[in-house]
């Protein structure tokens, strides 16, 4: 189940030692507190396991700072005291996940446990480099105390006797020292998005571990990280950098160097001799690390490559490939210049690892890089969209004025003509120059009407003009509403009644604090629109209702009617100009539309506000609010 490149190390060892392990990964779960789940094989009692969970031992231990999986698979019949196990001890988060998943499954039946491994396999997360240092510190203490005992006695079932191999403390030892390395290029990844400071950290500290002569990195041609500031070799002067890569694809843009006996290859670049349609860069491609022990036996039928390696003074090599975004970035190269060298597992591993965490920091840097161009980009483009909305605004209130006073203009030059019409029909209908018959005096009166209906909505017209324009000013005086009220309503009787509708006042005002302060003559246009409104469309039988309250220093009138209502997803068109209901209603009533736009308007201009609450089933409550100051009569 799981990879060699997954373990801290991988043993056959005896039963005595792994229960051992065990019982110390169990005691560094104690310590760790109530936060961590540690498991056995033992959970596997109550369920029918397959085959190959019956002949595995394991020890799982899960928190948030610590994990490790301890698995023993027995080689061949029961365990017993000599029984030997191979023996596998991990802390990879991955493969300890995957172990999980698959214990997981194995309880498909029982919800609950299912569900509580899931949980703890979220929360798994690389172990913290203290709590990783101390387990094996801990584990060395344990186990190395042992060595002394006599290895020449006979293991037996009465005097049983553990023993622990030098491999094993040798892995242990460089398995923390690796931790500490990756631990803190990670750790600077995370705090910097200097890319070159962490290049040049990294392969200096990884040269250092691995005891190279040289450490380079290679950079591909069409690479879009740019890193020539990273070409700063504190052993060599830098050099010029290439300025055309297209030729041969690619050079070194760092190194590390043990001594300054080395010869540098820094801007070293493809020469003929490298294919780059092998097989080789199609496994770099594919995540591939190169191990070359000798390059006089690896390369001994490329004379080519063979020659230039020689050149290079390079003699072993072993090269991880950096992958970013599923592209192949550079490659990390380790050179040992005058030897052979036999690159152990641990050094491809960790080079590997170290390239790993390169690509991430190299992807770091390239979105940042992204991000500033997109953020010069926005910034551009919020400049060039606020210069194109000012200038569409300027148009907007342009275009707007100019309506506002063509309406003004032409509502003056029909005022004059209208006044002699109205005035010429109303003495027609008072003194006729002679006897009207029913016909024509019905004709005069209609021309009558109609010129009043217009000057009606020119005076509209001409008012939401001003108010537009912000050339409406305010006749503030102190009046009694209830008088304003009274007064508006006594008007309108003569018209409901014609229309045989209900209309009544509901005054709820202390006549001690009847005095209002705003332009009565503006207030009683707000009354006087709200109630026409109302009573025009509200059904014969039905009753129209002006409530007029206040409320610490604000006036609230309300005008309530049993009329048609209007639907909600009209609403908001309600105060637009010249809107009305759909278009059977507009058949049936009459009206422009400029009222209900006008009265908002003058309720803002004493700061007030106006809602609507209406439904086609209850009809229609429109209330205003106008703060004023309210002055208490004296008694």
């Amino acid at each position: 189940m799981l990879s060699s490149s997954d373990v801290s190390f991988s043993r056959n060892l005896p039963l005595v030692v792994f229960n051992q392990l065990g019982e110390l990964l169990q005691q560094m779960a104690q310590a760790l507190g109530t936060a961590t789940l540690v498991l056995t094989e033992a959970v596997l009692v109550r369920i029918c396991t397959p085959l190959e969970w019956q002949n595995q031992k394991f020890t799982l231990v899960i928190s948030e700072q610590f994990s490790a999986l301890l698995v023993g698979k027995l080689e061949q019949g029961e365990p017993g005291i000599y029984s030997t196990l191979n023996t596998t001890l991990t802390f990879n988060a991955e493969a300890i996940a995957c172990f999980i998943s698959q214990l997981r499954d194995l309880f498909e039946c029982d919800s609950y446990t299912h569900q509580n491994l899931e949980q703890y396999r979220q929360v798994l997360s690389p172990n913290d480099a203290k709590l990783q240092a101390k387990f094996t510190l801990l584990l060395l203490e344990y186990l190395l105390p042992q060595e002394n005992a006599d290895a020449t006695e006979p293991l037996s079932p009465t005097n049983p006797e553990v023993y622990v191999c030098q491999a094993v403390e040798d892995a242990l030892k460089k398995q923390i020292s690796q931790e500490q390395l990756l631990n803190q290029v990670t750790t600077q990844i995370r705090k910097s998005l200097d890319l070159p400071v962490i290049m040049a950290t990294a392969i200096a500290q990884v040269r250092e571990f691995l005891e190279l002569d040289r450490l380079v990195i290679y950079k591909f041609q069409g690479a879009r990280v740019n890193t020539q500031q990273l070409t700063v070799n504190e052993q060599n002067p830098p050099q010029p950098p290439i300025q055309n890569l297209q030729q041969y694809g690619g050079c070194i843009v760092y190194e590390a160097l043990a001594r300054n006996t080395i010869p540098s290859v820094l801007y070293y670049q493809e020469k003929t001799c490298f294919n780059r349609n092998s097989q080789c860069w199609e496994k770099y491609r594919q995540g591939f690390t190169l191990v070359v022990n000798d390059v006089e036996k690896t390369y001994a039928l490329e004379a080519c490559l063979l020659n230039f390696l020689r050149e290079s003074q390079v003699r072993a090599k072993l090269a991880a490939p950096i992958i970013f975004e599923e592209k192949l970035w550079g490659l990390l190269i380790a050179h040992q210049c005058d030897n052979p060298r036999e690159w152990a597992e641990s050094d491809k591993s960790l080079l590997t690892s170290i390239a790993e965490q390169l690509a991430i920091a190299i992807h770091q840097a390239e979105l940042m890089r992204s991000l500033t161009e997109e953020k010069q980009t926005l910034e551009q483009r919020v400049i060039e969209r606020t210069m194109a909305l000012r200038e569409a605004l300027l148009a907007a209130e342009a275009a707007s004025r100019l309506r506002s006073e063509f309406l003004a203009t032409i509502s003056h030059e029909l005022l004059t003509p209208l006044t002699y019409v109205i005035g010429m029909s109303s003495t027609l209908l008072r003194w006729p120059l002679g006897e009207l018959t029913g016909r024509q005096r019905d004709y005069l009166q209609t021309i009558h009407d109609s010129g009043e209906h217009l000057l009606e909505m020119i005076n509209d017209i001409l008012d939401l003009s001003q108010i537009e324009a912000g050339k409406t000013v305010l006749n503030i005086t102190e009046f009694s509403l209830a008088d304003t009220a009274q007064r508006t309503v006594a008007s309108l009787s003569e018209k409901a009644t014609s229309e045989q509708i209900n209309l009544k006042l509901d005054l709820q005002i202390d006549p001690r604090r009847d005095r209002f302060t705003a332009d009565a003559e503006r207030v009683e246009q707000i009354l006087w629109n709200l109630l026409t409104n109302a009573i025009k469309f509200t059904p014969e039988g039905g009753s129209v209702t002006l409530r007029i309250w206040v409320e610490d220093d604000t006036a609230i009138f309300q005008v309530e009617d049993t009329g048609i209502g209007i639907p909600e997803e009209q609403l908001p068109l309600l105060f637009e100009k010249f809107q009305q209901l759909d278009t059977p209603l507009r058949r049936r009533y009459e009206g422009t539309g400029l009222g209900l736009a006008l009265t908002k308007q003058l309720v803002e201009l004493h700061r007030g506000r106006i809602e609507v609450e209406s439904t086609v089933a209850i009809g229609s409550i429109f209330t205003v609010w106008i703060p004023a100051q309210l002055r208490v009569l004296p008694s």
